[in-house]
């Protein structure tokens, strides 16, 4: 943000705010070297003050015009060409949360602030919504009601009970007025709305947040399937790799237990296995061992 004083005299209040915001977002720019890309879509302007309280401290919310946004970007990128990253993602209910911070820790705090919320006719299911088997509490009298959505009910104790469990709303469908009507006559609120984590920039690299779920596990395993891929391609091309020397040491191995087992020739590692087939008592005898002293299995 530039340290010099503007002249706002005369200037119309909206763009006095312009320009305030301008140098909010610039500053952050500047100071910031992550920043959580968020969707606020349905997430009324509680609780995105909670989340601001939640996060004072270790992060900065930031929401504004799309327009504003992709100028006050194009501007900064003269300086530095690596926020032009983000240019893409300015799109729809979008916001930015400014930290230096854990970015992993900051996203589950905000992820975690979710309020209920009744179905809206026409919205789109975030999820599936069923309604359970029981009573409602709603008196018999609207049984048509229920008859009206193929509802299988019976009155029991002077209300309806629903018999089965129903699957009101799929995700990704709109919501009818009677799905909302039902719900409400329930007293039912389906869904949870809160802030959406979409994409997370770090210095200049832009990735989707679902990355921030990938577990050391899962890193690992990703590493030793592409190492097993590896090793199956030199084998197949029969040229030694790192990946695949351990496998034919390991199966050079077996070539000579198996030799020294058929054969009257003996060596260090195989003379214990020969000693099993001796003396199959012993091996019986390892095999309990080795499986914790527990009971004898066939």
């Amino acid at each position: 943000m530039s340290e010099t004083k503007v002249d706002r005299t005369g200037w119309s209040e909206r763009k006095v705010r312009k320009h305030i915001y301008r140098e909010k977002l610039e500053d952050a720019l500047a100071k910031y070297s992550k920043i959580l890309l968020v969707q606020v879509d349905n997430v009324g302007s509680k609780q995105m003050q909670s989340v601001r309280q939640m996060l004072r401290g270790k992060a900065v919310v930031l929401m504004g015009k799309n327009t504003l946004i992709r100028k006050v970007i194009r501007d900064e990128a003269v300086k530095s060409p690596k926020l032009e990253a983000l240019l893409p993602f300015i799109r729809g209910n979008v916001g930015f949360v400014f930290t230096n911070g854990d970015i992993n820790a900051i996203r589950t705090e905000i992820l975690s602030n979710k309020v209920p919320a009744g179905a809206k006719t026409g919205a789109i299911a975030p999820v599936d919504v069923f309604v359970a088997p029981g009573p409602t509490g709603l008196d018999p009298g609207q049984t048509a009601f229920f008859q009206a959505l193929n509802i299988a009910t019976k009155i029991a104790r002077g209300s309806i009970e629903i018999l089965t469990k129903v699957h009101l709303i799929k995700k990704g469908d709109k919501v009818t007025s009677s799905a909302v009507a039902l719900l409400g006559k329930l007293n039912i609120k389906p869904f949870f709305y809160g802030i959406g984590v979409e994409q997370v920039y770090e210095d200049g690299s832009i990735y989707p947040a679902a990355v921030l779920d990938l577990s050391d596990n899962d890193l690992l395993n990703t590493f030793f399937r592409g190492a097993g891929h590896v090793a199956a391609l030199s084998f197949a091309l029969n040229m030694p790799t790192a990946a695949s020397v351990g496998h034919s040491l390991k199966n050079g191995f077996k070539i000579l237990l198996e030799l020294s087992l058929g054969t009257d020739y003996t060596f260090e590692e195989s003379k214990k296995y020969k000693d099993f087939l001796a003396n199959p008592e012993l091996l019986a005898a390892a095999q309990k061992a080795a499986g914790g002293g527990g009971k004898d299995e066939e």
